[in-house]
């Protein structure tokens, strides 16, 4: 009995009590903690200033705007977006025109508003299926192609999750082990805050490793910050305001991306459809869910912030914990916020070793591929199809094959589709032109799963 209960799904988190909802929302933060503030690491990797902060502050606003635009009924969490890195790299080595001997600062305004347009694509997206369907939609989207484009999202991160761990496998397997063990053998509370057990415990044997000598944590940073901080004055860029600004150049790198960016959020919501077992594509509807994703990105980079994108990471802890309420990722999004006014913390979740990152990742990433395999499993897709099996495989190895993406100019401006954009659309399209379609979106694949997103 006791057993059958710690499997059961909680879908009603008030039934655990606050402190428990609130270390359950702290697991969902420390989950999307860490590829959060790596987008803007990288972002200044290429010389252009954004704020940890900033990101921090809209990856919070932007989750509880989807989740007010969503009825507060999807169990999502808005992080930064990974996809738009190659815009924010072309930008930041644009040098002809009026990107002559620009700042920095100015470059990243710049690409804010190329992004604020991509987020309004989503717009026209939302829009497109209020007034044909969602139906006909998603006779474009059947789980021959969300299936394997949901595997590739966490295959394409495996190789971060591997390198983040080789930094110190012995560190990297700890974390591994004390998820493994509180997720088999747990019992109550401690079953389904795996993630956040791994992190507290790996921590505090980095601590111990580094009292004696191995040097795994370097505090220098969190010495530094200071206890409080306003997001939206970047320190980087002498305390500037950062405000988006328009140009056609940087709209024209920056808004082809949203191509991929909403083919990923089709694949993230049918992942979290088939976890939690309820289709939010049809409701509260991919028109919704597509509008808060896409006025979230748009309003993060009107402020200096990255792209939203719904996140991975927090649909694996959905599937290891089993509690999907979505007041928990509302919590986690609380904490964003309030954290983000504080850089000494920001400075203590970043001394993290990689290591760390790269155990918790090795569960969370798999987990996501795996969300894909049931997706393509649960809706009965018929593999023994040519056209099927061709869409499917094609897809896998654009997305596996084009490492680098496709790199196009328009004018003076160079646009780089990413290999899950490519992966995308070549799914898209052989579905659509090859003969023997007989998916029928919003039918039970098997009259027992209200995930299903329909049948063969």
């Amino acid at each position: 009995m006791t057993k059958q209960e710690t499997q059961e799904p909680i879908r009603d988190a008030r039934t655990l009590g606050t402190p428990k909802m609130l270390v359950l929302g702290l697991q969902h933060f420390f989950a999307m903690f860490g590829a959060t503030v790596l987008v803007p690491l990288l972002v200044n990797g290429y010389g252009l200033p954004l704020s940890m902060q900033t990101t921090l502050l809209m990856a919070g606003l932007g989750t509880l705007l989807f989740h007010l635009l969503t009825k507060l009924k999807v169990p999502a969490f808005l992080g930064s977006s990974f996809a738009f890195l190659g815009g924010y790299a072309a930008i930041a080595e644009l040098s002809a025109g009026k990107f002559e001997n620009m700042a920095a600062a100015e470059k990243l305004q710049y690409a804010g508003g190329g992004i604020v347009i991509a987020g309004l694509l989503y717009l026209v997206l939302a829009l497109i299926i209020k007034f044909v369907g969602v139906k006909k939609v998603m006779r474009f989207l059947p789980p021959i192609v969300t299936g394997p484009i949901i595997i590739l999202i966490g295959l394409t991160l495996a190789p971060s999750a591997v390198s983040n761990a080789a930094t110190c496998w012995p560190l990297a397997l700890v974390a591994i082990a004390i998820i493994v063990v509180c997720n088999i053998w747990g019992k109550g509370m401690i079953k389904i805050i795996p993630i956040l057990l791994g992190v507290a415990g790996s921590y505090l044997v980095a601590l111990l490793a580094t009292a004696f000598g191995a040097q795994l944590i370097d505090f220098t940073a969190v010495k530094e910050a200071a206890w409080f901080g306003l997001p939206f004055l970047n320190t980087q860029a002498n305390n500037a305001f950062i405000l988006a600004k328009f140009d056609i150049t940087a709209i024209l790198v920056m808004a082809p991306i949203a191509i991929a960016a909403m083919m990923e959020h089709v694949g993230d919501v049918s992942a979290i459809s088939a976890t939690t077992g309820n289709n939010f594509v049809e409701d509260p509807g991919l028109k919704r869910t597509l509008a808060g994703d896409g006025l979230a990105t748009a309003f993060s980079a009107l402020f200096g912030g990255p792209a939203n994108t719904t996140y991975g990471e927090n649909t694996g802890v959905l599937v290891l914990s089993k509690v999907y309420d979505p007041r928990v990722i509302r919590i986690a999004a609380g904490f964003a916020i309030i954290l983000s006014f504080c850089p000494k913390f920001a400075a203590i979740i970043s001394s993290m070793p990689s290591a760390i990152v790269g155990g918790i990742s090795f569960i969370l990433y798999g987990m996501i591929s795996a969300i894909g395999v049931r997706n393509v499993v649960e809706n009965h897709v018929d593999l023994t199809k040519s056209r099927n099996l061709i869409i499917g495989a094609v897809i896998l190895v654009c997305g596996l094959g084009f490492s680098s993406g496709i790199t196009f100019k328009i004018g003076e401006a160079s646009i780089t589709l990413t290999a899950l954009a490519i992966a995308a659309l070549a799914g898209i399209i052989l579905n659509a032109v090859l003969p023997g379609k007989d998916y029928e979106f919003g039918a039970e694949a098997d009259g027992k799963n209200p995930g299903d997103l329909g049948t063969y």
